[in-house]
């Protein structure tokens, strides 16, 4: 069935598309600054890339209009076969793409380029909306949410195949919507804890501490092991006595060494902390199984799994690691400066921002972005262009129609009569906060630059498109909710 132009008119929000053109426009805007030589203002030619991105565009909104009229159902009933066609499509990029900058992730018609790492993404967050939306799906169990997981894993490796590492990782962002649909709160700790221990480990490992034998990256961790271990056994056990008997014994004893080590006999700390860390999980493990309590055996679970990341986050460092993405990750923490090579591009960026001032230099008037001092400028780094041109006010401006598209998203996400369109609008909410997130912190320096476009303002077909299809999919479910 498609549904008639005055039934859709009525049932579609007019403000998530109004907030959509009024992003693409202020898109077009500032690739016109980013793209413009002095002396060539014929931004509507197809030799430019204001001409090319003003052909997209219309492209897209036809796209859009074509999603809108089509049975909504459609997305539900054909949504394994979208995903099952976009992992294969995934799996053969690598082997008919040409070297795109080290990357085999452009499959090349004629003169347009596609990704199709861009498009996996709406595939992906129908199948995880389809799965989820069975009856009897819940997270709580393993039959269901290890396919989930798997249904993630398995794009961001084939990406992963085509060294496109940065278009794999905004794959995790689903886990945002895993959490909204029932994924234990630990799991979301876990990974945050992760992360902390990943920069602690790599930005201390080689500092030592006062006493000039401990390794301050790994004493940092090891001792945050015992803390947050004590702090789980309060939330998840609810035994007070427990978790005073952890901190008296763990915290307490690894004051006095410190103490011991810093003004009586230097030795190396560690050794203190492996035996404390051992006996913490013996001691939960006997918890588990004297007080029949799983939640214990977790958090032993936990303590382990952390020390083994962190022992783990060296030879990852070393040896999985790119080259260029080591010294990024090594910029990023202070541990080189390489404003020549791999910090350029965020130095560059950094500078153009803060030129631009409260009112911005005003359009076409940048120097950073028109020199071309900035690399990647109409795609990875678009943002630097507005902050040049418009400065803090019209940053801000961006940044608040962002937010204010993620917060209707939102709205629009819980006010769904299905856990499908729920779900599936979860995703799509999900993967714009991490573009947006990513995108805006590596410009500015906050995250490692990992090459991810900002949603409707970077350069590019695939991106624009991708993100629009995602949209408007959405914008479709929704529409149907009031139709049916």
């Amino acid at each position: 069935m498609v549904y008639t132009k005055d039934s859709m008119v009525k049932s579609v929000d007019w403000i998530t598309i109004a907030i959509y053109l009024v992003l693409v426009v202020l898109g077009w805007t500032s690739i016109c600054g980013a793209s413009y030589d002095y002396g060539d203002m014929d931004f509507f030619s197809m030799d430019t890339r204001a001409g090319k991105q003003m052909l997209w565009m219309g492209c897209s909104l036809v796209l859009g209009f074509v999603i809108l009229m089509v049975e909504d159902k459609i997305y539900d009933w054909f949504a394994y076969i979208f995903y099952a066609v976009m992992m294969l499509l995934l799996l053969v990029t690598p082997f008919i793409a040409e070297d795109t900058k080290g990357s085999y992730s452009w499959l090349k018609f004629g003169p347009v380029s596609l990704q199709p790492a861009e498009f996996a993404k709406f595939a992906t967050a129908l199948t995880l909306a389809k799965f989820i939306g069975t009856y009897h799906f819940t997270m709580s169990k393993m039959k269901y949410s290890l396919p989930v997981v798997g249904l993630i894993l398995l794009p961001m490796v084939l990406i992963v195949l085509q060294k496109e590492t940065g278009s794999a990782l905004v794959y995790l962002s689903f886990f945002l919507m895993l959490y909204r649909e029932g994924m234990p709160g630990s799991i979301l700790f876990s990974g945050i804890c992760a992360v902390a221990f990943f920069v602690v480990g790599i930005r201390f490992g080689h500092d030592l501490m006062p006493d000039g034998c401990t390794p301050v990256g790994e004493f940092v961790v090891l001792s945050l092991v015992i803390l947050l271990s004590a702090l789980l056994v309060h939330v998840y056990c609810k035994k007070k006595a427990i978790v005073k008997n952890i901190l008296i014994y763990g915290v307490g004893g690894l004051v006095l060494v410190v103490g011991f080590s810093l003004y009586f006999i230097p030795f190396n700390m560690l050794w203190s902390l492996y035996i404390g860390c051992f006996v913490l999980v013996a001691y939960l493990l006997f918890l588990s199984f004297q007080e029949r309590m799983m939640n214990y055996f977790y958090i032993a679970l936990f303590a382990i799994g952390s020390i083994g990341f962190l022992y783990s986050v060296d030879y990852v460092f070393e040896n999985m690691l790119e080259p260029h993405q080591k010294i990024r990750i090594e910029v990023l923490l202070g541990m080189e400066e390489d404003l020549a090579g791999a910090g350029y591009n965020v130095n560059q960026s950094k500078i153009a921002i803060g030129s631009g001032g409260l009112l911005g230099k005003g359009f076409l008037n940048g120097t950073q972005t028109k020199l071309k001092y900035v690399p990647e400028q109409g795609t990875d780094f678009i943002f630097c262009t507005v902050g040049e041109e418009q400065g803090f006010l019209g940053s801000a401006i961006v940044l608040l129609l962002f937010m204010t598209l993620i917060l209707r998203l939102i709205a629009l996400s819980e006010r769904q009569h299905s856990r499908f369109a729920r779900v599936y609008g979860y995703c799509v909410l999900s993967i714009f906060f991490f573009h947006l997130f990513i995108n805006i912190g590596m410009v500015l320096g906050l995250t490692p630059v990992i090459g991810i476009p900002l949603p409707f303002f970077s350069y590019g077909g695939s991106s624009l498109w991708g993100f629009t299809i995602l949209l408007f999919v959405f914008l479709r479910l929704d529409a149907g909710r009031s139709l049916h």
